[in-house]
């Protein structure tokens, strides 16, 4: 198991792997802990977790560190994802014990309610694109309801997994309620097959999550699955084209366009196409290449090589079927330029399939109904852009766009009082919001006569 700095090619640091003897002992020890963790109130839950946003803040600067070395994200983006993390400790240590009380409800008993339960250790299997947020949305709501985390992390930021686990330690909550395993994907199955693992969230690829659906579903473990996106950016000719373009700008090409929720197809009416794309070039040609450590640089390598060389492959493939390049299209090692392709169609490979990286593919649409239609053609549903200012347009895609989330005239993000998720390929269940509260609790009722 590697870090990989991808900007200067060097080696960070090789890790060793856990064995099988190391993994079972570590389970054991987050099931000793949760037999007491489970016991603590939501007030002393909440003091922990407003000290470790403390802290948190107080390291963000070396640890927007780790990331921007692990990823080759840019140092400013690193350090936004750090101070979300502390936002969404601080969320659910003040909104945790008001959503989770007893929910009394009147029937014939002499008392009757709903208690929220935890279940249990719950398995965290984070993806390297946000590795620091990723795990903090899942593990801040399910250490509040009175779980235990373990993070499985990809294998490439190792030092991420490591350092949150550090942070824990850090802030004085109890050994072993968040603890890191360095493992392999090969050898996930191992952790989910032990009977200690009550349950299994996964942030990753359509492969991964159907793997682990199938493998927790025989063994009837509840699951949360947030995997791929296909967004789309719909542009109506009614539009602040100034907003829609910035907007665009930011949802393509943060964090490299390495994000599940990043805006990947470009639905453009064909009437305001032409002075969209000529915006966009002037604006994405703009974006800075640098050291990623460097504070003004604004777009960094992509993660890895293989990912550059993926992502060069889905162009290629595109301009054959006749996608027009306007900008970028070079790829040099992990960097891949800033890109933009026009005239594509529906049967193409930049818009059928997932694109993880700084590539910008424009459709055009006649009407209204074109462009649900367009939007709707993914087998995925995670989230969709419009940009309107049409209050009756907006009532209707609302209702009628297939998606997980639909933001107006911004860009679709997370946001911890939100929930987060899709649907289609896109996964199933919520992170985030109140309701993250409840995906890994035993709602169990209670009756006395």
């Amino acid at each position: 198991m590697q870090s990989f700095n991808p900007y200067t090619n060097k080696i960070i640091f090789n890790y060793k792997e856990d064995s099988f003897e190391n993994i079972a002992n570590k389970l054991a020890a987050s099931q000793n802990a949760f037999d007491s963790w489970k016991k603590t109130t939501f007030s002393e839950r909440a003091t922990l977790f407003l000290k470790l946003a403390e802290i948190i803040l107080e390291d963000k600067i070396a640890l927007a560190t780790i990331i921007t070395n692990e990823i080759g994200k840019p140092i400013k983006q690193s350090l936004a994802e750090v101070e979300k993390c502390a936002w969404v400790c601080r969320y659910y240590a003040e909104n945790a014990k008001e959503t989770l009380k007893d929910k009394h409800i009147a029937t014939n008993a002499s008392s009757s309610f709903v208690r929220y339960a935890p279940l249990g250790v719950v398995l965290a299997i984070m993806p390297w694109n946000y590795p620091f947020w990723q795990y903090f949305r899942f593990v801040s709501p399910n250490l509040m309801a009175g779980n235990v985390g373990v993070l499985k992390h990809a294998s490439n930021v190792s030092g991420s997994a490591l350092a949150i686990e550090a942070l824990f330690n850090k802030a004085g909550f109890p050994k072993n309620v968040s603890q890191t395993l360095l493992v392999t994907s090969k050898n996930t199955h191992k952790i989910i097959e032990n009977k200690i693992v009550k349950a299994v969230t996964l942030t990753g690829s359509l492969k991964a999550g159907s793997e682990v659906a199938s493998l927790s579903g025989k063994l009837i473990k509840k699951t949360v699955l947030e995997l791929g996106g296909n967004n789309a950016l719909i542009v109506f000719e009614d539009t602040d084209i100034e907003n829609a373009v910035n907007t665009i700008i930011n949802a393509r090409y943060q964090n490299a366009g390495q994000s599940c929720i990043a805006g990947k197809r470009l639905l453009v009416h064909e009437n305001i196409v032409e002075e969209i794309v000529s915006k966009l070039i002037i604006k994405v040609s703009k974006l800075k290449f640098l050291n990623p450590l460097e504070e003004n640089a604004e777009i960094g390598v992509l993660a890895t090589e293989q990912f550059a060389q993926e992502l060069e492959n889905q162009m290629n493939r595109s301009i054959a079927q006749g996608a027009k390049l306007v900008l970028g299209g070079k790829r040099d090692k992990a960097f891949f330029e800033p890109t933009i392709l026009i005239n594509v169609t529906k049967d193409m490979a930049v818009f059928k399939e997932e694109t993880f990286g700084p590539l910008l593919a424009v459709t055009t649409f006649k009407t209204d109904k074109e462009a649900i239609a367009l939007s709707n053609d993914s087998a995925f549903g995670l989230g969709v852009s419009i940009f309107t200012k049409d209050n009756n347009r907006i009532s209707t895609m609302i209702n009628e766009l297939e998606e997980g989330a639909v933001f107006v005239n911004e860009l679709v993000k997370s946001d911890p009082r939100l929930p987060f998720g899709g649907i289609k390929n896109s996964g199933y269940g919520r992170e985030l919001s109140t309701g993250a509260l409840f995906e890994f609790t035993n709602v169990k009722t209670v009756y006395v006569k």
